[in-house]
């Protein structure tokens, strides 16, 4: 049986993707200043309340090209910006990311070459104590979920919580993106306490 264009597509972005992912962290050359600048630090919350609801959101909707341990390829469309991101292995509250700005119709292309349901959320940005939180409210299959996310320039810096932030998840992998796209919050969610 002969393969459509959009599989030869996910197979070869899968390549590249692993491509720049071992280019990047085999080669001495390029390790040492690529991994600095390109290192994700970053902690995730559960949202309690609705007093992070004190500016307006930016829609989001977003698929993947490649997942699995090692990496994941997003295209994500924000608002009316296209952006493809590449992440690495993720350990601790750290792991690799490239993340590169393509044009908007590109980004709507790439989306239907997802190899799963699209997530869809409304995310909102605010600076508390210093950091920006990046609030995402998800929607359709997700619906009910509330996340914070907070960038920090090291795994042990210490951070003020805002009140409306609850339970951390930053190592539960239940709440990674690309697992609420093939796992959605509906289909698992417990109670809150």
């Amino acid at each position: 049986m002969a393969s459509s264009w959009q599989d030869v597509v996910k197979v070869r972005l899968g390549n590249i993707a692993e491509s720049v992912v071992n280019l990047l962290t085999n080669n001495t050359c390029l390790r040492t200043d690529a991994t600095q600048m390109a290192m994700e630090i970053e902690r995730k919350f559960l949202v309690t309340g609705t007093d992070w609801r004190t500016s307006e959101p930016t829609y989001y909707c977003q698929g993947y090209l490649n997942r699995d341990k090692f990496r994941t390829v997003r295209v994500r469309i924000a608002g009316d910006r296209g952006v493809l991101t590449v992440k690495g292995l993720t350990t601790g509250a750290s792991r690799e990311e490239f993340e590169y700005a393509i044009p908007l119709n590109d980004a709507k292309a790439m989306l239907a070459l997802s190899d799963g349901p699209i997530v869809e959320k409304n995310r909102r940005v605010i600076n508390y104590d210093g950091l920006n939180w990046e609030i995402d409210e998800f929607l359709g299959d997700n619906d009910g979920l509330v996340t914070a996310e907070v960038e920090l320039v090291s795994e042990c810096q210490e951070i003020t919580l805002p009140d409306w932030v609850g339970t951390e998840i930053t190592d539960d992998a239940r709440y990674f993106n690309s697992n609420l796209s093939m796992a959605p919050y509906n289909t698992w969610r417990e109670s809150p306490s």
